[in-house]
């Protein structure tokens, strides 16, 4: 795809976005994962100085919009935590396997997201990737790597991974021990190589990128994306209990929030628009479930609800043609298990890599086959 500019538009906490319905804050949470008191602050901060709700993002993000006072919101997330880094806040994007080192997977990955967040904000040059470069580690379930992120890892045991460049294996295998340093490096040669290129994707030659790292097993190796969050009552390794709660279209009212803050365990925003509350006793977690099922949050893995997404539409988006969360919701049917996507115009925004998508015409929807 050719750009007609070096860098992107996606908007931080410090650099935010003038959407339709005002100014709009996107917080980068690296896998996804935030504190009590963070999921309580950011709730705070759109309740008092911005529309009262969350949008949790396919990057495992969440963002507020109409926002009336940016200092004092960009304040109350740097006091907690949330902006480390001035300089690198909008690159800090890092998806990672939600439930690693606490239920299933291949090795415990958690340490790897920390460690490659740190190490990224200590890297001047890095700084300069755009936006939208997004890091993934999967845990060896397969549950990121199929979401295509520029660079990647899949472990493939507890030391060994595989090497991602745009979702794609290439055939390199790396030490898990090492992870950190080899997307770095990758991250690296990207910045010099990119010219106007956003995404890895977009190189005329992403091979470029493995300098003289040689592939020990066929290239091209992909995972299929997952298509549901994991929701209900999950049994941890630990024999404590992570519940999983979908947030309809993403959207989570800022009250709600409080109430998921209130539990006071660890949480974290999915890729798939969803929350996870960790490390619950089983009677921490039956109350929990009790208080928040009726709130609104899905916690029934059958749902009609986990087949639907949508883009912000109007009026939030100037771009959009309708209502489309409206109209999504309006088209929820328990018998369509395929994903819907619905958008308001071509840019398609938001668009997973599986299912359809469903643009706005302004006469009803059509199907887009090719996702942006």
């Amino acid at each position: 795809m050719a750009r007609t500019r070096d860098d992107d538009a996606c908007p931080g906490a410090l650099q935010t976005h003038s959407a339709a319905d005002g100014e709009l804050a996107r917080i980068r949470l690296p896998g996804g994962v935030m504190t009590a008191d963070q999921m309580e602050t950011i709730a705070l901060a759109a309740i008092d100085f911005a529309a009262s709700t969350l949008e949790l993002t396919s990057r495992g993000n969440v963002q507020i919009r109409g926002v009336r006072d940016t200092a004092s919101v960009a304040g109350l997330l740097a006091d907690t935590g949330l902006l480390p880094s001035a300089s690198h806040e909008r690159v800090r994007n890092i998806v990672a396997s939600p439930l690693a080192g606490r239920s299933g997977g291949l090795c415990d990955t958690r340490g790897l997201v920390v460690a490659l967040d740190a190490a990224l904000q200590r890297d001047p040059q890095l700084a300069r990737l755009p936006g939208r470069f997004l890091f993934g580690i999967d845990d060896g379930r397969g549950d990121i790597s199929g979401l295509g992120a520029d660079v990647g890892v899949h472990a493939l045991d507890t030391a060994t991974g595989a090497l991602l460049l745009g979702g794609e294996d290439t055939g390199v295998r790396i030490d898990i021990a090492d992870a950190v340093h080899e997307l770095l490096s990758v991250a690296t040669r990207f910045t010099e190589a990119r010219g106007n290129a956003w995404r890895v994707t977009e190189l005329d030659d992403p091979a470029v990128l493995l300098a003289d790292r040689a592939a020990v097993t066929p290239p091209g190796m992909t995972w299929p994306p997952q298509a549901r969050p994991p929701v209900g009552w999950i049994e941890q390794d630990d024999g404590r209990i992570t519940l999983g709660a979908a947030v309809p279209l993403g959207v989570l009212d800022a009250e709600v929030a409080r109430y998921l803050a209130a539990i006071g365990a660890p949480l974290a925003v999915t890729p798939w628009r969803s929350v996870l509350i960790f490390d619950l006793d089983e009677g921490v977690a039956d109350v929990a479930l009790r208080v928040l099922a009726p709130l609104g949050l899905v916690f029934d893995e059958d749902s009609p609800w986990l087949s639907l997404s949508a883009c912000t539409g109007s009026p939030g988006c100037a771009h959009s043609l309708t209502d489309v969360r409206a109209d999504a919701a309006a088209a929820l049917d328990p018998a369509v298990r395929s994903h819907r996507h619905f958008v308001g115009c071509e840019r398609a925004c938001g668009s997973p890599a599986h299912g359809a998508v469903l643009v706005a015409t302004g006469d009803g929807y059509q199907a887009r086959e090719l996702h942006p």
